[in-house]
């Protein structure tokens, strides 16, 4: 189909649909910016194709009958395609532009965040991003109140109301000394620790949700030793001696005193999550989708 010919039907969808909605061709002609003779001579083409009148004709009135009701249904239908696909095309065209507000864990501010607004960045070069970095608790509640458009979280909302798309799972591991008893071990399960002091993070920090929710799935009481609002603290900590932690493998300090032994099967869900009732700003929806697919743009 040419380009020409696209045109073509667009026109004649736009001018059904104006001679439909007002039964007069002097009215349809003046909405849809063409002359009534040229409006008549299309009328007349269109019914002559068709094979049937979609008009009644009353004197000079004309009113829409059951064939031009059917039609019409449809030319609402294409007209709405077709504008559906400008704006696709148009997005396509024009890189995203405006802020992205994100709110993040502390956690994700070392590779994860920065990685995925410098690939975003590559197509989209005139997107801002506005940041805050906090606990899950506190991002979810950013996002909420609309002062961040989205956040990158761990574990997943527990609200209905925030949309989730999920990005990756990251392994847990059991934080020890280098010269602990579990050092060296393949994987270990979380209630072979039940006698060992921990060190975990505060409360309204998704890896502490995510540290009792598993000492409640193993029955265990832990013996807390320290309540810290880093990563990095516990396994530094526990490479002191002064306890054990639950930390993400990928997002562990390297600590030269610290050995990592994994959880059996235990991972965390890293997601994207924005308020349902809400909609997102154009830079932020075009963020969501380059997240959610992948971190590959369109």
């Amino acid at each position: 189909m040419t380009a020409g010919s696209v045109s073509a039907v667009h026109d004649d969808v736009k001018w059904f649909i104006a001679i439909a909605e007002t039964e007069n061709l002097t009215v349809a002609a003046a909405r849809a910016h063409v002359s009534q003779p040229t409006l008549s001579r299309f009328l007349v083409r269109l019914e002559q194709h068709l094979g049937v009148a979609l008009f009644d004709r009353q004197g000079r009135a004309i009113v829409l009958n059951r064939y031009g009701q059917v039609y019409l249904e449809r030319a609402r239908r294409a007209a709405a395609q077709l504008e559906a696909g400008r704006r696709e095309i148009d997005e396509l065209r024009m890189p995203a532009q405006g802020a992205v507000h994100l709110a993040f864990l502390h956690s994700f501010g070392v590779r994860l965040v920065p990685d995925l607004i410098r690939r975003f960045r590559q197509d989209n070069p005139s997107a801002r991003f506005v940041l805050t970095q906090d606990a899950a608790a506190t991002v979810v509640r950013h996002v909420v109140a609309g002062d961040a458009d989205l956040a990158i979280v761990s574990p997943r909302p527990m609200r209905t109301d925030m949309a989730w798309g999920s990005i990756a799972e990251q392994r847990l591991a059991l934080a020890v000394p280098r010269d602990h008893r579990f050092a060296g071990r393949d994987s270990i399960g979380l209630a072979e620790a039940a006698d060992e002091e921990f060190i975990v993070m505060q409360r309204g920090f998704g890896m502490r949700r995510i540290f009792d929710e598993l000492c409640a799935a193993a029955d265990l009481t832990p013996t807390i030793a320290f309540e810290s609002g880093e990563l990095t603290t516990i396994t530094g900590l526990a490479g002191a001696g002064l306890g054990v932690g639950v930390v993400p493998v990928e997002d562990a300090d390297p600590h030269t005193d610290v050995a990592l032994v994994p959880l059996a099967g235990e991972t965390r869900e890293i997601g994207l999550t924005w308020f349902r009732p809400r909609p997102l700003p154009d830079a932020a929806g075009r963020f969501r989708d380059f997240v959610l697919g992948g971190g590959q743009a369109d």
